[in-house]
């Protein structure tokens, strides 16, 4: 195994081992907002954050159609998810409200925040869980990105791409994109992602496996296949 790859499989172990770490701060931050406990400390009616995140999330779409034909069917469920995850988190927290009327506790306390900071004039603040779900969206952004960049280079020299990134993993924007995902589930659990997310990783695992067979024919290909993880 290379030094990089070693290197990214221990960064992977230890973003897998965060949370047992944490165990107590993440239990808490996932009952107090599936019970609807976090409702007094929630953003609600900032619509001008509502557009700028789902504009700002949706465009990673389009990096992700560049390997292959553009299917926008494939990804109305995920806008869906963004829309609804959005409208939740600061328009109208609905499936919050719900949860808040049969299981709000008195006295029950949400998570501290470990990090605050405003944006466009509205406060925001995160728990441990929610920051380690920003960490895991940092990361998944940059997957995307970084693997936009090398299939752009190395597609206009009409090259397969192997190289760059794509020597550590053969699908590293899906990864980042179900990382994104995973991100915003273990940052807002509620009842909306707890039903969209695993349909959403499994739809982009399926993604990956038919665009494996569509391509992966070749000798070429079959080389590449059996050097390089599927994801990681």
């Amino acid at each position: 195994m290379t030094r990089p790859k070693l290197i990214s499989r221990m960064l992977l172990a230890a973003l897998a081992v965060a949370p047992i770490l944490f165990i107590g701060d993440f239990y808490q931050h996932f009952y107090a907002y599936l019970t609807g406990n976090v409702i007094t400390r929630i953003i609600t009616e900032q619509w001008h954050i509502v557009v700028l995140n789902i504009l700002l999330f949706s465009a990673f779409l389009i990096p992700l159609s560049f390997r292959r034909k553009a299917k926008w069917t494939e990804y109305s469920l995920v806008t869906a998810f963004f829309v609804s995850l959005f409208v939740e988190m600061y328009g109208i927290p609905l499936t919050i409200l719900f949860a808040s009327k049969y299981f709000y506790t008195l006295g029950e306390s949400a998570p501290p925040h470990v990090v605050e900071f405003d944006l466009f004039g509205v406060g925001f603040g995160m728990d441990a869980a929610m920051a380690y779900g920003a960490v895991l969206m940092t990361i998944g952004a940059a997957l995307i990105m970084i693997g936009w960049i090398t299939l752009y280079i190395n597609v206009r020299k009409g090259n397969f791409v192997t190289s760059g990134i794509y020597a550590y993993s053969r699908h590293p924007q899906y990864l980042g994109f179900i990382l994104i995902i995973l991100g915003w589930f273990i940052g807002w659990p509620t009842l909306i992602s707890i039903i969209f997310v695993p349909v959403l990783i499994y739809k982009y695992v399926r993604v990956c496996v038919t665009e494996e067979k569509e391509i992966g024919g070749t000798p070429e290909y079959r080389t590449y296949k059996e050097s390089v993880p599927f994801f990681v």
